[in-house]
């Protein structure tokens, strides 16, 4: 036999071992496609949530074939494969809100596969989540706040119209994170016919697909007519959103972010903050004002009330160690 031979059958051999792991790869595949189509359709999913599942999905479907288990055939997979998935995880460094996350898209997926006779039971149901560190987005107090919001382009000469311009967008987008208590997704997925000024109202598509109507404040109806008087100068003819960026497509959460960032260097305070912490600021500010806790949870558009208690918790925290810092009678000063 000759080496071209010997070589010809060793690659046709490979070939034929091979096939039966893509055939599986191919259905473990089919199956989260399937299941993320559900997730868009009977859950209404957003486009992030699908993606950030199906990244998960993924890593936990290269983790199983590492320990000779495939995802493709979901009777195959245990609760100890899951914990075992989750130790892996935790000594790669990953994040404990992470892997909660993590642990809640196999969740998902195994709940699907149960529904659909593929399981007899959800394994990754049995499986606790990772004890959370208690950490919450700084909530600015109302002179940061303010400080932030109320910030003024520089002398006139000072600027450009392009930069005036952008401050114009950074600041009603600020407006509405704070004054409407939007998340950032809500804010940048916002269309130019959403806006309803002149009822003083926004429709806000928030999580699962679920719409709702959220008030705009005495200045983000100002920072909006200012704002919108802009657009038309940076956004492209097509584009439908209601913030754009420096080349007119729809901003994007990182350019969000950076937006913030600057608002914070620009307003003077000596540390930075997230999009998020200036809903988590509205939601306490208002609680803090005597809002009451359902009022609150529908102008944050929470599923659960449950959700909306956790800032009420955050305001006692606040208030015991004001007391304790202040308090004559107080042991801890």
């Amino acid at each position: 036999m000759s080496a071209g031979q010997g070589r010809s059958r060793k690659n046709a051999a490979t070939a034929v071992n091979e096939a039966p792991a893509q055939a599986k790869l191919s259905r473990a595949h089919l199956l989260v496609e399937a299941f993320l189509t559900w997730m868009a359709v009977q859950r209404g999913a957003s486009t992030a949530t699908q993606k950030a599942y199906a990244s998960d999905l993924r890593q936990l479907e290269e983790f199983l074939r590492g320990q000779s288990v495939d995802l493709g055939r979901p009777e195959t997979v245990t609760r100890r494969h899951v914990q075992a998935y989750l130790a892996w995880l935790f000594r790669q460094g990953e994040a404990k809100s992470s892997m909660a996350r993590k642990l809640a898209a196999a969740r998902s997926f195994f709940r699907f596969q149960q529904r659909n006779g593929a399981v007899g039971e959800n394994v990754a149901a049995q499986v606790r989540n990772p004890r959370q560190e208690k950490r919450h987005p700084r909530a600015l107090n109302v002179d940061e706040t303010f400080a932030l919001l109320d910030t003024a382009p520089g002398p006139s000469g000072t600027e450009s119209a392009e930069a005036a311009r952008l401050l114009c967008r950074d600041l009603a987008l600020a407006e509405l994170l704070y004054g409407s208590g939007l998340r950032i997704s809500e804010a940048l997925g916002l269309n130019l016919d959403d806006v309803q000024l002149s009822s003083r109202v926004l429709r806000v598509m928030g999580k699962g697909a679920r719409e709702r109507l959220a008030p705009l404040s005495d200045t983000s109806c100002e920072s909006l007519k200012a704002w919108l008087d802009e657009r038309p100068l940076m956004a492209l003819p097509e584009e439908q959103g209601l913030f754009v960026g420096s080349r007119g497509a729809r901003l994007n959460r990182r350019e969000a972010a950076r937006i913030i960032e600057r608002l914070c260097h620009r307003a003077g305070l000596d540390f930075t903050v997230s999009p998020h912490s200036l809903r988590h600021s509205f939601a306490t500010h208002l609680l803090a004002a005597g809002a009451d806790l359902r009022s609150v949870q529908e102008l944050l558009g929470h599923r659960r009330l449950t959700t909306t208690q956790r800032y009420t918790q955050l305001s006692l925290e606040h208030l015991v160690e004001t007391y304790d810092k202040a308090h004559p009678r107080s042991m801890k000063k």
